[in-house]
């Protein structure tokens, strides 16, 4: 008797998210799960897909994101992802996330590149995934909790000052209580000055709700630049204090004056790495993106400007050119275009591929839906990693990229039977050609589809094609981290 099931990829390279060797064969879908893998000729399918020798791999999971509002616009708002091969998100990143806290008025940068003022509505962890589970996204989602917003709600505008006892036993019960409604952790932007006055204690004392729930601690660091260093050891004091498991949000050593310091910073990772669960991640770019308001601009690290709520005709523009065209400073146009966001040029290309390569890293794209002209990290982080640094750089070979992008990311962040390929895990996967998948988005047109990812499926429903693009699936999920 022929065994059949929903789909079946024939004559798939199969990587299979665990590092270890591609194989020739067969991949099974049945329902949402995997039903089989290798020689399948005895089964049949309602639908077959001739992969022809192109990888089969688990979907991307992409450890940092902003997707908190985009992830409940429908499906269509996270083409972005999907035609990435990216079947999971992150949301709640650098402190932000869109619970659980109202807000009436226009939040402070960098919140408000992150979510639109009507958007800020949920209350509670709860009500946000409530209405996630209601108009589910394309994509699966594991949600943080930001310390930013928990400060905001505690403590309004006043948040140039260290929280009190009570403000902050206020984030702490707030905290807990979306852990409980199946946040997976806690995360900071101590970089931000919204947060930037809270000092250590004051994050201990809001963390320490992870403890009960055993939740992650995420961070953008206080300081990514100068003080780099000790910032990771402010963050594994974080971690510990709390017994959480630490991630490194896009770890970077920014501004050119630290170019080259990851000779530093990677040895001092993974000296606390030996002995405490502690991870990172990275975008394959030598930009960063954020708000005008978060960095003061200087001559030697250029700025592009991706979105600016009093002149947005001046998205996509230069800001040197714009201060010059105004005949006023960089600082003076950059207060000018506020509120608004920015592509920073302030890494360096060694410390980028060296932080890549490292074990201990994860990739994540940080890409800002809301920009009117983004990152291009936002629609082509997993092909560059794939088709520049693996296939045209050599930093690592595919099965390792792949690692990199599903099984690693789904160990560290806790979500069981993702990021894998094998029977009975959760039929999350992409289909690509690795002799042609690259990035297309650019500075300059920054909002274009991957080429040589043919096919995505989210718990075993087609979510994209390279040829019809996005489809109306609402496949996605809210996934809870276990410990």
């Amino acid at each position: 008797m022929t065994l059949r099931c929903d789909l079946i990829l024939r004559d798939a390279t199969i990587i299979d998210g665990t590092g270890g060797p591609r194989r020739r064969g067969d991949v099974a879908v049945k329902g949402d799960r995997i039903a089989g893998l290798g020689d399948l000729s005895g089964m049949s399918a309602d639908r077959e897909v001739m992969a022809e020798g192109r990888v089969v791999a688990p979907g991307f999971i992409d450890a940092h994101t902003h997707d908190d509002q985009a992830v409940l616009c429908g499906p269509a708002c996270m083409l972005c992802k999907t035609s990435q091969g990216v079947t999971t998100v992150v949301v709640g990143n650098c402190g932000i996330s869109l619970s659980p806290v109202t807000m009436s008025e226009r939040p402070p940068a960098p919140l408000d590149g992150v979510c639109a003022p009507e958007w800020w509505i949920f209350d509670s962890f709860g009500a946000y995934a409530e209405r996630l589970r209601t108009t589910p996204s394309s994509v699966n989602t594991l949600a943080l909790i930001g310390h930013m917003s928990l400060r905001v709600g505690a403590m309004g505008r006043d948040t140039g000052r260290p929280a009190t006892d009570k403000e902050a036993e206020r984030m702490r019960r707030q905290l807990a209580q979306a852990l409980s409604e199946g946040a997976a952790g806690f995360s900071t932007g101590l970089f931000y000055p919204p947060s930037k006055a809270a000092p250590t204690e004051e994050v201990i004392a809001v963390a320490e709700a992870l403890r009960e729930h055993r939740g992650l601690y995420v961070t953008h660091m206080r300081d990514e630049a100068d003080h780099v260093l000790d910032s990771i050891e402010e963050t594994l004091r974080i971690g510990k204090a709390v017994g959480a498991p630490v991630i490194i949000s896009h770890h970077k050593c920014a501004q050119p004056e630290n170019h080259g310091r990851s000779v530093e910073t990677l040895p001092l990772i993974e000296k606390h790495a030996a002995d405490y669960p502690l991870a990172f991640d990275v975008y394959p770019y030598t930009a960063s993106s954020t708000s005008l308001a978060a960095r003061k601009p200087r001559p030697d690290v250029p700025v592009t400007v991706t979105t600016s709520v009093p002149h947005p005709e001046m998205a996509g523009r230069a800001l040197a050119d714009i201060a010059q065209e105004w005949g006023v400073t960089l600082e003076e146009a950059a207060q000018r275009l506020t509120p608004g966001g920015g592509v920073f040029h302030n890494m360096a290309e060694q410390d980028v591929r060296r932080i890549l390569a490292h074990r201990l890293s994860m990739v994540g794209s940080d890409g800002g839906p809301l920009a009117k002209h983004p990152h291009p990290r936002l629609w082509g982080t997993f092909p560059r990693v794939l088709g520049q640094y693996c296939r045209e750089l050599g930093l690592f070979d595919l099965e390792t990229a792949v690692h990199k992008m599903t099984g690693r990311t789904a160990e560290v962040l806790g979500i069981p039977d993702r990021g894998v390929l094998r029977e009975g895990a959760f039929a999350d996967l992409v289909l690509f050609d690795a002799g042609t998948v690259r990035d297309r988005a650019t500075f300059t047109e920054p909002r274009q589809v991957a080429d040589g990812i043919v096919e995505t499926w989210v718990n075993g429903q087609s979510v994209y094609t390279h040829a019809a693009g996005a489809s109306e699936t609402p496949a996605g999920r809210l996934l809870q981290r276990v410990a």
